[in-house]
């Protein structure tokens, strides 16, 4: 594996100064375009009680603004990321438009891959963190780098947003 020494240490001294959804985000997106690559980054949070999910951060304002929520579908989708708190991982964009009906507008970004990763908190999801890139970005050696290097960050800026 990559030596990311340097990028958790930037993202460590970002973290300890970060208040609130938007310093947090932001620190673990850096992280992320330093480690692993990504072109749209967004954090969703999730709302089971009644059933919605809300982008709580975005790279993208433009394109995918954080007001607003979005109804949580149950699919095959959910069964991977709410039920086995798994991975979900798409390299090509016919295979984001099996689950994302907005996939047009994420293909039109340059972006044909994804990897949906879920925020496991106290054993329960609070979100997801969402990386897209162009095809076949995320091999299974880059999703290993993602285990590996941001599951913990993305828990403490998780922690962070929440406070």
């Amino acid at each position: 594996m990559t030596d990311h020494s340097a990028a958790l240490a930037a993202f460590d001294a970002a973290i300890a100064e970060a208040k609130g959804v938007e310093a947090a985000f932001a620190a673990l997106q850096t992280l992320t375009e330093a480690t692993v690559g990504v072109k749209l980054f967004t954090y969703m949070t999730v709302d089971m009680a009644n059933e919605l999910a809300r982008r709580a951060y975005t790279s993208d304002a433009a394109s995918y603004p954080t007001s607003g929520t979005k109804p949580i579908h149950y699919d095959a989708w959910f069964d991977i990321v709410h039920k086995e708190h798994a991975y979900f991982v798409a390299n090509t964009i016919e295979d984001i438009a099996k689950v994302f009906p907005d996939y047009e507008l994420i293909n039109s970004l340059g972006c044909q891959s994804v990897v949906n990763m879920p925020v496991i908190i106290g054993g329960e999801l609070v979100g997801t963190v969402n990386m897209l890139h162009e095809t076949d970005f995320y091999t299974p050696e880059r999703v290993a780098e993602i285990k590996a290097v941001l599951s913990i960050p993305a828990k403490l800026a998780a922690a962070v947003a929440a406070r």
